[in-house]
């Protein structure tokens, strides 16, 4: 009798200690990642003030980032503020190993943008990929119109951003109208459902054209 019931302990112990953990992960991981970005913002702008000041105050250099942050954003959002940035990035462009580097993040964070009209994600897709019987998710980008052979015939073709590695590097892959099958998830939906693994995919997925 006590042997069940030391059995029963430890077995009840074992899995609400497993679920604890289970729930605890998630929270640990984000905490890191938070502490992680304060103390790399925080280091980077808190250098000047420590030199300044002769001595640390923690979370200076975060706050001061925020309220640089929030001030770019305020003068981006009206003309006058938008005409000086512009100007101030037509200068910088002009550099050849910052231009590339800018654009092409520029580019990748217009895509994310619900502002952005042209480079933006349009849809959030199903294609087969990378062999046949195989499936991925994936972003549709953008639409091409080829002309095969010397007959010029056109084909339509729908460019999809496949990610590989999280969300910010992957793959670009071209596929007919057929082959592309188009959630009924949004944008912002289909981002979470990367950075999870797939973890936060609806169970059942509808096609909507």
């Amino acid at each position: 009798m006590g042997s069940k019931r030391a059995i029963s302990i430890k077995a009840t112990f074992k899995r609400r200690f497993f679920a604890g953990l289970l729930v605890s992960i998630p929270i640990i991981f984000t905490l890191l990642i938070i502490g992680w970005f304060f103390q790399f913002i925080d280091g980077l702008i808190g250098t000047f003030y420590d030199n300044f000041l002769g001595y640390h105050i923690p979370g200076l250099g975060f706050i001061s980032a925020v309220v640089l942050i929030f001030i770019v954003g305020v003068i981006s959002t009206n003309v006058f503020g938008r005409k000086v940035i512009e100007f101030f990035e037509k200068i910088m462009l002009r550099i050849p190993v910052f231009k590339s580097i800018y654009t092409a993040v520029k580019q990748l964070v217009d895509a994310f943008s619900p502002e952005s009209k042209d480079s933006s994600f349009k849809r959030f897709v199903i294609v087969e990929y990378p062999r046949p019987g195989v499936y991925s998710f994936g972003f549709l980008t953008k639409e091409y119109t080829i002309k095969k052979g010397r007959d010029g015939i056109e084909q339509s073709l729908k460019a999809v951003y496949i990610p590989t590695n999280h969300l910010y590097f992957g793959e670009i892959a071209l596929f007919g109208e057929k082959e592309v099958f188009y959630t009924d998830i949004p944008i912002e939906e289909g981002v979470k459902i990367i950075l999870s693994g797939g973890i936060a995919a609806p169970e059942r997925i509808s096609e909507v054209k």
